[in-house]
């Protein structure tokens, strides 16, 4: 068995293996794949018999945390050809990938599991529920002037320096952990989109865009992360309506606003990589101070099993971490990373095995902002 991280002129040689695990991807989305997203990612593998067994791809991505800006990668397409299965090979991957992003000062990676229970095991839990709806689109009377002034059209690589200004202006503060979106991500995006028959549509009154979504027609309709601003509810409603073309049936809509969400599905698992960096990025009110420490214990990076201090004086939001060697508490980093989440309570954290928290450790990490705000929607 050899394991490595393949060289950028090597990437190709995984997509044999791709087609034979992920036979629902179509050619046209792999080739997309495989030109676009293979040209700045990192893919590591395990050979045999001097070819690919087994596969881990970490997909370079800029993650904006509490206002900060930092590199991260999403992990796919794990994968090994099934005579090779049960060998331990996609541990093997796990663990080498995280211990090099370690290196490279990443304060956490995601993935969207097959099933959570294959990723539990490396301390990954969910972060990220995604707001799920459908939509049966059919004419309304009535409608808004927005919605009759709207018109709807498809973006070009051209908009994507507004899709980005967009955001940024009108949504980009309504989260705490999102993806960066500047121009070369919707450009991605569109490309994306066109690989599954369909693309970006862009909302614009008089010129002036005012909202847009991503879609597919893979498997029938399908839209993702509709944004538009107040008012123009019945202009998105419409361009549902043309995107069917008349035709009966529901589409989904995933990440899709409040009012039209049918069901909330837990989809994004993390994992924090860099734990100095990852604390470091945390806020808290700046009418409060924070002073506690504890001992964390990470079994697969143990470079972060360290007593840690963490203090904020008042009148400052930032944490501050260093070394200590007095410990209030032992918390795994699994458990630490859905109570700084905001998945579980500090009553809850208690409770979980292993865990050991002072009275005043608790009161002190309740001081800290959680990230409940998380918008990652990322397909590969």
């Amino acid at each position: 068995m050899v394991l490595r991280k393949l060289n950028p002129d090597e990437h190709g040689r995984t997509r044999r293996l791709w087609e034979e695990v992920f036979t629902e991807d179509t050619r046209a989305f792999l080739d997309y794949y495989y030109y676009i997203k293979t040209r700045d990612n990192q893919i590591y593998v395990v050979e045999e018999g001097g070819d690919i067994r087994s596969m881990l791809h970490l997909n370079p991505y800029t993650v904006r945390m509490e206002g900060k800006e930092f590199p991260s990668a999403y992990i796919v397409a794990v994968a090994t050809e099934e005579a090779y299965r049960k060998r331990g090979y996609m541990g093997a991957l796990l663990k080498k990938s995280l211990q090099d992003m370690y290196k490279q000062k990443i304060p956490f990676t995601f993935l969207m599991p097959a099933a959570e229970a294959i990723y539990t095991p490396y301390d990954f839990r969910y972060i990220y529920s995604q707001n799920v709806g459908e939509l049966l689109p059919q004419k309304k009377s009535g409608e808004s002037r927005e919605a009759k002034r709207t018109v709807f059209s498809d973006a070009g690589l051209w908009d994507a320096g507004e899709m980005a200004e967009f955001f940024n202006a009108h949504f980009a503060e309504h989260f705490q952990v999102c993806t960066l979106r500047d121009s070369a991500y919707y450009q991605t995006m569109i490309l994306e989109q066109s690989s599954e028959r369909g693309g970006v549509r862009l909302m614009r009154e008089d010129g002036v865009l005012k909202g847009f979504y991503a879609y597919a027609r893979e498997d029938g309709a399908e839209m993702r992360e509709p944004i538009f601003l107040p008012g123009y509810g019945d202009a998105f409603y419409q361009s549902a309506c043309e995107l069917t073309g008349g035709a009966e049936g529901r589409i989904k809509v995933h990440a899709c606003p409040e009012e039209y969400r049918t069901e909330e599905k837990p989809l994004i698992m993390a994992r924090i990589v860099c734990l100095r960096e990852f604390l470091e990025a945390f806020r808290v009110p700046e009418e409060v101070s924070v002073d506690c420490s504890f001992a964390v214990i990470d079994p697969l990076i143990t470079e972060n099993s360290r007593v840690l201090k963490v203090t904020s004086n008042e009148g400052e939001r930032e944490l501050h971490v260093r070394e200590n060697e007095d410990s209030e508490g032992v918390l795994p980093v699994a458990e630490l990373t859905e109570f700084l989440f905001g998945r579980i309570s500090a009553g809850e954290l208690k409770t979980r095995e292993d865990v050991i928290i002072s009275e005043h450790l608790e009161q002190e990490l309740e001081k800290i902002t959680k990230l409940t705000r998380v918008w990652l929607n990322e397909v590969v």
